[in-house]
């Protein structure tokens, strides 16, 4: 008999597959039967992660059929048409009707989210917002999402795009951000846009381009030794992703902030100047915590299997 959940997600540099036995929910500590990842090359488009990822799934299930498939998206989703409206790393989604496309793949039940959401819901369900029941969950990545759960509820807002904390705008007189408007959360606090500025700012100190390859965690790792570039570049990310979490904190007054993502494996000097321009940011008498995602990269894996548990 089928008992397996089929999870996927479809992240901004990197695709991931999981399977659960349905059973395993009933446990104190589910675990994944099994999962794999691949990275995508740059001039990936939505045809190709779309075949990897059926590719992923079939091999993970082997010749059993999943009961349901959880699906998170890197991008905005219409959650009641399971469409991508579109994705900002890879061409080729805009309003792509990827929960029919899967149901027709995998021959059962899917449900499809964007990647914050769907975060949200497995931290809320599974992970660090166990005990809250209103959270706000940021992914600080490729790019930065955000996802909401109000009184134990998701909360999509109209079409879909409540949690757009990567694309507030903190710094008017910023950089510009992919999505045309200067100074977005996203623009200074996201893995690739910190790698970026890194570079522009080494080559015109130094004269001349840096060698290697220049990623987020190099700027961490350059950040932790002291680099003086690196260290401003790290400090206005997390102001700036703090300064987010603050004003949603004063407009929405979740009790928890839960942050995943890459980025925030940068250390203890980011996590302590978001929390501080947070704090400084929020007015005296709201009150909320900031927390690291109990799942880390893999929340929105767990979420994809909260999302169709009321399927199975």
């Amino acid at each position: 008999m089928a008992d397996l959940i089929l999870a996927l997600d479809f992240g901004g540099t990197k695709l991931t597959a999981a399977v659960l036995r349905a059973s395993a929910l009933r446990t104190e500590s589910p675990n994944w039967q099994a999962k794999q990842r691949v990275f995508t090359p740059s001039d990936a488009d939505a045809r190709y992660e779309l075949t990897t990822m059926i590719e992923l799934g079939h091999a993970l299930l082997g010749d059993e059929k999943p009961l349901a498939v959880g699906v998170s998206f890197g991008g905005p989703v219409n959650y009641a048409t399971g469409t991508v409206r579109l994705s900002h790393h890879v061409p080729g989604w805009r309003e792509f009707p990827l929960q029919e496309r899967l149901e027709a793949a995998f021959a059962a039940s899917a449900r499809v989210d964007n990647d914050a959401n769907v975060a949200a819901l497995g931290e809320w369900r599974l992970g660090a917002g166990q005990d809250v029941d209103t959270l706000f969950y940021i992914t600080v990545s490729t790019g930065v999402g955000g996802g909401l759960i109000l009184q134990g509820r998701p909360w999509r807002g109209y079409e879909g795009m409540a949690g757009e904390i990567g694309h507030t705008v903190v710094a008017p007189d910023g950089p510009m951000c992919l999505c045309g408007k200067r100074g977005c959360v996203e623009r200074l606090a996201s893995g690739p846009y910190m790698a970026h500025d890194y570079r522009t700012q080494l080559q015109a100190a130094q004269g001349r381009p840096p060698k290697g390859a220049i990623t987020g965690k190099s700027v961490a790792e350059a950040a932790a030794n002291g680099e003086p570039i690196a260290l401003g570049i790290l400090r206005r990310g997390a102001w700036a992703l703090g300064v987010g979490i603050g004003n949603v904190a004063n407009l929405i007054n979740p009790q928890r902030f839960v942050l995943g993502g890459g980025v925030t494996k940068a250390g203890v000097l980011w996590w302590d100047e978001v929390r501080r321009a947070a704090r400084e940011t929020a007015m005296a008498e709201v009150h909320f915590d900031v927390v690291p995602a109990r799942y880390a990269d893999d929340a929105p894996l767990w979420g994809a299997v909260a999302l169709v548990e009321e399927l199975v």
